[in-house]
């Protein structure tokens, strides 16, 4: 029996263990990352809703204009964006109105996956602008959604709800529509 040419088992063990270091050097790398306190920031415009909440678990009743109640849940998986108003809402809270439904067309073949959701009073000329043809008009009888209200007229805050029901992310007042544009566009796909 031959033995083995001792230069050709190192070079094979040298191949093993490089091949080796080659899949275990990015779990490496993350690890000690992670042990030295970076983590990564995502680049999303909202803020997470902390404690995070399931609307659908909490069976948060939202009253449609027509009378029948919000299902959080659809028969297929789509996100909600739900605005809420200031008191008074009118051109300032519109404009961003319109610009939070023209992210949702934005989203082309994807737009039918996000359903929008208008919470509280709807401006004095909400027919008249057409914000009803994009906009499902509801009401919080039970004011639960009152915490992400705005309290300054004139003005809209929003929050992303997924499929399930679980609220994902919180824009404030004053929040820039084309960063809700570029949120939806990650989510939705």
């Amino acid at each position: 029996m031959n033995k083995p040419d001792p230069a050709a088992l190192r070079a094979s063990r040298l191949k093993l263990l490089l091949i080796m270091l080659v899949f275990a050097a990015p779990i490496l790398a993350a690890g000690l990352l992670t042990l030295g306190g970076w983590q990564p920031s995502g680049k999303a415009n909202g803020q997470p809703v902390l404690p995070q909440r399931n609307f659908a678990q909490e069976q948060l009743p939202v009253n449609l204009a027509d009378g029948k109640a919000w299902v959080w849940r659809d028969s297929e998986p789509k996100l909600t964006l739900i605005a809420l108003a200031g008191p008074n809402c009118a051109a300032q809270c519109l404009d961003t109105l319109t610009k939070m439904a023209a992210a949702r067309i934005t989203l082309n073949r994807n737009a039918p996956r996000l359903r929008l959701l208008y919470v509280g009073m709807p401006p004095a000329h909400a027919a008249e602008s057409g914000m009803t043809e994009y906009w499902q008009l509801g009401e919080d009888p039970q004011a639960r959604l009152a915490t992400f209200r705005p309290e300054a007229a004139d003005s809209v805050s929003a929050l992303l709800v997924e499929s399930d029901g679980t609220a994902l992310s919180f824009y404030p007042a004053g929040f820039d529509p084309s960063g809700l544009r570029k949120d939806l566009q990650k989510v939705i796909r």
